[in-house]
């Protein structure tokens, strides 16, 4: 009996990295049902250990899960932005300056190499390619301070605030605006300045980061709220303005 119990623990627990990494990659959308059938198929698991690793992520505040209806991917509030982005931003300062303090030149070969190829990206408009590289970039700060606890903090914040973070469309300007930020902090990580790439880092997510996540939510809002209202009945005779 005791020995059927940790096997189930195991297995939920080895779901919940891939499940967060669906969440993280937009995957699994902010607002919408976690298809649980779905995930037993691709996972080849029952729906008891999907269902256990979900009430992970919900203890996480990453979902909801609801009386009759399962699990629902947990949308993100201007609120919780104000919240928890000065937290990642604090995060990444620190990973930004141990980095600087340990980097090989191989470490800083791969960041360069990841920033070069989110150039490319970008002059190719191809947003989405875009998004994936810089998550890697600034996951990779946290690789390279190896610091297991600082890392593991940074996961779950950043889970927390999946649904604006790595995923949102950004206007042109904030696109300009992040890769000016970004050539900023590699040449520091190069130098390893990691007071500068600290610092940078941290203005990065409370200014630029904070504000395209303002505005994501609140267009998500503005569009709802467009869709709830019925739509506006045509007149049976045209109105006469004077």
């Amino acid at each position: 009996m005791a020995i059927n119990t940790l096997v189930r623990q195991s297995l939920h627990e080895s779901l919940v990295a891939p499940l967060r990494e669906m969440i993280l990659s937009g995957e699994l959308r902010a607002g919408e049902k976690v298809p649980e059938e779905q995930l037993c198929e691709r996972f080849g698991v029952s729906r008891t250990p999907i269902r256990e690793a979900l009430k992970v992520l919900a203890a996480e505040g990453v979902l909801q899960i609801m009386p009759h209806r399962g699990a629902i991917v947990a949308r993100i509030t201007e609120d919780q932005i104000n919240e928890l982005f000065p937290i990642m931003a604090s995060l990444e300062r620190l990973a930004g300056k141990l980095a600087c303090a340990v980097a090989t030149s191989q470490d800083i070969d791969r960041v360069r190499a990841l920033h070069d190829e989110m150039m490319r990206c970008y002059a190719a408009g191809d947003e989405a390619s875009y998004l994936v590289l810089n998550r890697q970039i600034h996951n990779a700060f946290f690789v390279i301070a190896n610091n297991a606890t600082l890392h593991a903090f940074y996961q779950q914040v950043l889970t927390r605030i999946h649904s604006c973070r790595f995923v949102m469309r950004k206007t042109p300007e904030h696109w300009r605006k992040a890769v000016l930020e970004h050539e900023q902090m590699i040449t520091a990580l190069e130098a390893r300045d990691g007071d500068t790439l600290g610092a940078l880092l941290e203005r990065h997510i409370t200014g630029t980061t904070v504000g395209i996540a303002r505005d994501f939510v609140r267009g998500k809002e503005a569009e709802e709220t467009a869709a709830e209202k019925p739509p506006r009945r045509k007149s049976a005779a045209p109105e006469i303005s004077f």
